[in-house]
């Protein structure tokens, strides 16, 4: 899914002018591996046209979805420890051997062990690159400035897989897109094997004297806001997850799909760099975006609810479309919050446990929008995914008191 918005100008020392090649080739790894990221936005046509149950369905893209959550823990631990040279080679060559098997196993038992795997790799180079921008850049404007250019990067390349996927996939089919997506994750296994150092990234992951991690699972602000982001995100999953599922039930194709996604990405590009304008102005302020926060949860549960209740290209993509401001607000409100909140020294801490929220909507919404198809239909697919929206706005009244407080340190931090 798209997830956060275009960088806009190019601030003092802009860093784009002077990456290192370590940053240039995890930047243009990731753009290809997600581009050709065919898997996740295209697997519910190749189950469908296995012939299994709305059920079953749902049950593999959630496997798919635990896949996804185990590698952002593995990766970005593995990273710190052992290098990014071999995180990367590791990963790639288990999304190498697993989309292969994907694209051509039948049996229920394998289609799950090869998505549990390629799920485990599908968002690999993400806390990888993140660690060594956290590493090579210390000052917080020019980190986040290559912070924004990664995520824009990630949401082009995104894009490009459900626009090109969705052509491709009427002529080629989709077992031959995972070959490919398998095909690219091959050949940057190579070039990360013969083109990084093994350089590690402990520093940024250094937490504060005394800090350990049940300090930081107590902290109520923390759980609110988890709790308000997965309630949010479930129903921006929806976009790759159930928005599928519907257009199949509602006897669209892949390619259909496709110029959905395309609706998608050429409005995050239109819309990306006047909302990140918005953003920046709004985040002078001064108080926390837990307002906002909670605009986007209502606006993505509210376009994701309505998509159950369409039946045709045009509105799956109108309202593919509408869900972008969502995304954008969801994601640069929910780091502001994650920024008041996290103790000194801890934001890398407090950022992976929050990023978990992701992986955990990617479990959710398949899972619940299948339960909901089952059971009544599109009319409570559409109820469950404006309601994740609402109980994710609630939860931000509570989130709002919590972070108005006078800040502390946690038990044990500094």
């Amino acid at each position: 899914m798209t997830t956060t918005v275009a960088p806009t100008g190019h601030p003092a020392g802009d860093p784009s002018r002077h990456w290192p090649t370590e940053i240039r080739i995890l930047m243009g790894g990731t753009f290809a591996v997600r581009a050709a990221g065919f898997c996740y936005p295209f697997l519910p046509y190749h189950l469908d046209a296995l012939q299994l149950s709305t059920r079953a369905v749902g049950q593999l893209l959630a496997v798919f979805g635990l896949g996804w959550f185990t590698g952002s823990v593995l990766w970005g631990w593995m990273s710190d420890k052992a290098g990014r040279r071999p995180t990367l080679t590791a990963a790639m060559a288990m999304a190498a051997i697993a989309l292969p098997l994907l694209a051509q196993a039948h049996a229920p038992t394998a289609i799950a062990g090869a998505a549990f795997v390629a799920g485990m790799a599908y968002d690999a180079p993400r806390p990888v690159l993140s660690a060594a921008i956290a590493e090579r850049f210390a000052d917080d404007k020019n980190r986040a400035h290559l912070n924004a250019t990664r995520n824009f990067i990630i949401n082009v390349a995104a894009a490009t897989a459900g626009a090109t996927g969705g052509v491709l996939a009427g002529r080629a089919g989709i077992p031959a897109l995972l070959w490919a997506n398998g095909a690219v994750c091959a050949l940057f296994g190579v070039l990360a094997w013969l083109s990084l150092d093994n350089s590690t990234s402990t520093a940024a992951g250094e937490r504060p004297a005394g800090l350990h991690l049940q300090d930081v699972l107590s902290d109520t602000r923390l759980a609110v806001l988890l709790l308000t982001s997965l309630a949010t995100l479930t129903a921006a999953a929806s976009l790759f997850s159930s928005l599928p599922m519907l257009m199949a039930r509602a006897g669209l194709s892949a390619t259909d799909y496709g110029w959905a996604q395309t609706a998608n990405a050429a409005a995050v590009l239109a819309l990306s760099p006047m909302l990140n304008r918005w953003l920046s102005q709004r985040a002078h302020r001064g108080r926390p975006m837990t307002g906002l926060l909670a605009l986007s949860a209502l606006i993505l549960g509210t376009s994701m609810g309505a998509a159950a209740l369409a039946s045709t290209v045009t509105g799956f993509s109108l309202l593919a479309a509408l869900a972008v401001p969502g995304e954008v607000i969801a994601f640069v409100a929910a780091g502001d919050v994650l920024a008041r909140i996290s103790p000194p020294g801890a934001y890398g801490l407090y950022a992976g446990i929050w990023g978990t929220t992701l992986a955990g909507a990617v479990v959710i919404a398949p899972v619940l929008a299948s339960w909901s198809l089952t059971h009544g239909g599109p009319d409570l697919a559409a109820a469950t995914t404006l309601t994740c929206g609402v109980i994710g706005a609630a939860l931000c009244w509570p989130l709002a008191a919590l972070t108005k407080r006078t800040p502390t340190s946690l038990p044990g931090g500094s």
